[in-house]
């Protein structure tokens, strides 16, 4: 495992240097877009969608639409100079009860791993936590994100479970709530029955992802028929496809020599991302968005001032995250 962030617990007086490493990982069989007619991949490029032109990493910055429609632009250097403690400390707040934390808090979870002679303050927390039987509220600054987080001991670990602020959670609006919903008592018991007659304790070995082995079986069979096909040899036709997000995650590894960056600031690994960028990646990010043959040429001078619509969309916005289906 890769360490994503370095830093310190902030514990009292005591500060207890730690690595964070990502607690899960997911294995969703991963898909490439291409073409159905021939099997070419299909890539992308981020263009301006006031000039057409293909802009390169290192000169995208963020934008913020105000109400009226003008835009805020910030920087990078922007970003560094807001004041932003929990950057490199996690801060304990206060302890309670696990049970006052209701999940819909829980947002991603992370282990923690004592740092160089940070292991005897390490053992002390933990062991403390564990003898309490609570947790600590922390704040933590993962990729210029400030997040609330809950601490706690598992398996001897620390383990950090990021959460979503209060007003980040919804509140549901339903009609039925207002409702008078009247159940009949017989109801009712036959459906406790039911719920005691299935209960038990709780094994998540017993569960298997049964999409993901029928997916398995599926690509395992049609491979075995002969239903494949090498992957086309592109030429090379002289202008660099750009894979962004391959090329800026061997730049931050080159550039932090091999460890995977805590925040990953986008400014100082710019020259890296710029160089990268001019050469064809090895091999294309997975499920990169699918766009029409055309939105990758470059529109022709007279058109140049008026991007088509499909082409800008497909230039401004980056490709959307999936979502894992459930078995």
């Amino acid at each position: 495992m890769r360490s994503i962030w370095r830093g310190a617990v902030s514990f009292g007086l005591v500060s207890i240097g730690v690595k964070l490493y990502s607690a899960t990982e997911d294995h969703d069989i991963r898909f490439h877009q291409v073409h159905a007619t021939d099997g070419g991949r299909v890539k992308y490029k981020r263009v301006c969608s006031i000039d057409g032109d293909e802009v390169e990493y290192g000169d995208i910055a963020k934008g913020y639409e105000l109400p009226d429609g003008q835009l805020v632009i910030l920087t990078d250097t922007d970003f560094e100079e807001l004041p932003l403690s929990s950057r490199r400390e996690i801060e304990v707040l206060e302890f309670v009860d696990q049970e006052q934390i209701d999940p819909i808090h829980f947002e991603k979870t992370y282990y923690l791993e004592p740092d160089g002679p940070a292991t005897r303050p390490y053992v002390l927390l933990r062991d403390a936590l564990e003898n309490a039987g609570q947790v600590a509220i922390t704040k933590i600054a993962i990729r210029q994100r400030e997040s609330l987080a809950a601490l706690r001991v598992r398996e001897g670990v620390l383990v950090l479970h990021t959460m979503r602020w209060p007003d980040e959670i919804r509140r549901p609006d339903f009609a039925f709530l207002d409702e008078d919903v009247a159940v009949r008592p017989q109801e009712l018991q036959m459906a406790e029955a039911l719920i005691s007659s299935m209960s038990g304790n709780f094994d998540p070995t017993e569960f298997t992802d049964d999409y993901r082995e029928a997916m398995a079986a599926l690509l395992e069979a049609k491979a075995t028929g002969g239903e494949v096909q090498p992957v086309p040899e592109v030429a090379d036709s002289g202008a660099a496809v750009v894979d962004l997000m391959s090329a800026l995650r061997r730049s931050v590894e080159r550039a932090r020599g091999g460890e995977e960056a805590p925040a990953a600031p986008a400014r100082k690994a710019t020259p890296a991302k710029k160089a990268a960028a001019k050469k064809p990646p090895a091999a294309a990010a997975d499920d990169a968005p699918v766009a029409k043959k055309a939105a990758a040429r470059k529109a022709p001078a007279a058109k140049k001032t008026a991007a088509p619509a499909k082409k800008a969309a497909a230039g401004d916005k980056p490709p959307a995250k999936r979502t894992r289906r459930s078995a």
